[in-house]
């Protein structure tokens, strides 16, 4: 089955999809973008993913091409036409296309939307789970925003690229201080020598992941020490635990840090037990 579309108010099949070469999302990567887990053919987390998105266009100064409602269905819509019962769904959204000029368009030009969604198998995350994996860390060059999910994503491709090279899954930004920001995708955690869990708290510095708050409601729930702060790198070589968590990766161990064996260079039972406990809060939303 070839896989659909939505492109500017059309469904398409993937092959023939497309935006004009002027569209500012190519042209500035003037845009922003959410990705939302589908799990059982249904949006996981969809109402704080939507909630992001408007924070987005609202620091971007971007207008909704389409109503909530609208969106809604376009995204349920996408799901359906690509047969998605695991995977995700991606929409994206442009300032809209218009002649090249630094400054904004004129008013009344359209943003432009584009949704896709694809299946994945979710045992390959499993996997990652069950071994844990590993991360390298990075000086964080990005942009002063990446609290705002734009399209500004260059130096994460190049972190990725780094990892891969590196043969790890994911880089791990640090700032001036020696801080731990986030990853290249994904947010940053770990459990603390003194059995503490603790992730930076969503300043501008990072992104505020959809995942990481389901998952700080999760601690909550269940009463655990918990710290919204930074931790440099040499608190994270000492970790018991640390872990990674996107869309995606929902909580996945880290079990080495530069190469650096973290706790006992196993997946941790803290992480392992949040993984499930997302698991099970997913199911029942």
């Amino acid at each position: 089955m070839s896989r659909v579309a939505y492109v500017n108010g059309r469904y398409l099949p993937l092959a023939r999809a497309g935006v004009s070469i002027l569209d500012r999302a190519f042209v500035f990567g003037d845009g922003v973008y959410e990705v939302c887990l589908v799990r059982d053919s249904a949006l996981i987390d969809e109402a704080r993913h939507l909630a992001r998105l408007r924070s987005s266009l609202q620091a971007l100064r971007i207008a909704a091409p389409v109503g909530e409602a609208a969106l809604k269905r376009i995204l349920r819509e996408v799901v359906a036409r690509n047969r998605v019962g695991d995977g995700l769904v991606y929409l994206q959204i442009s300032r809209g296309a218009a002649r090249r000029d630094h400054g904004f368009p004129p008013p009344g030009v359209a943003p432009g939307l584009v949704v896709t969604a694809k299946s994945l198998d979710p045992r390959l995350g499993e996997a990652n789970a069950e071994r844990g994996v590993a991360v390298i860390t990075l000086p964080d060059e990005r942009w002063a925003h990446p609290h705002i999910k734009s399209l500004q994503l260059l130096p994460n491709v190049l972190a990725k690229q780094a990892a891969r090279e590196a043969d790890a899954f994911e880089a791990w930004f640090f700032d001036s201080d020696d801080f731990v920001t986030e990853g290249s995708s994904t947010n940053a955690w770990i459990v603390a020598a003194d059995g503490a869990l603790v992730t930076r708290q969503a300043d501008q510095a990072i992104l505020r992941g959809v995942t990481r708050s389901r998952l700080i409601d999760i601690v909550a729930a269940e009463s655990l020490r918990f710290e919204e702060r930074p931790f440099t790198r040499d608190e994270a070589y000492g970790a018991r635990e640390a872990f990674l968590s996107s869309a995606t990766t929902i909580a996945t161990p880290v079990v080495t840090i530069d190469a650096r064996p973290i706790g006992d260079g196993r997946p941790g039972p803290i992480t392992t037990a949040l993984r499930r406990k997302f698991a099970a809060a997913a199911a029942r939303s």
